[in-house]
């Protein structure tokens, strides 16, 4: 099947945004289809009867060890992106070590 550019110039901007629709949905479902099969053709090399489901290892759960002296409800673990609290007690001349837990009790 081939779509002459003069085919694709006469349509409308409308149309061809249908048109662009259509075909990510056609392709998605077609790479979807296609990822099962090679999935299933993966399974039966490898000897398995169902395709190998992926599951993120469980994390520990992470106790806190920050706190905000001015409101000791907010803690933070020490992981991930710094609470706008810790950045501001930073910003003020603090130091991480004084935020700790341990000294704020």
């Amino acid at each position: 099947m081939s779509v002459k550019n003069k085919d694709l110039a006469a349509l409308s901007v409308d149309q061809l945004w249908r048109l662009r629709a259509e075909i990510e949905r056609l392709l998605s479902s077609k790479i979807e289809t296609e990822k099962r099969k090679l999935e299933q053709r993966l399974a039966q090399l490898e000897g398995r009867t169902e395709p190998k489901k992926r599951t993120r290892r469980p994390y520990p759960t992470v106790r806190p060890k920050y706190r905000n002296p001015e409101r000791p409800s907010e803690i933070w673990s020490g992981r991930g992106k710094q609470p706008r609290w810790v950045r501001a007690q930073l910003a003020s001349g603090k130091k991480l070590d004084d935020l700790l837990i341990s000294q704020t009790h």
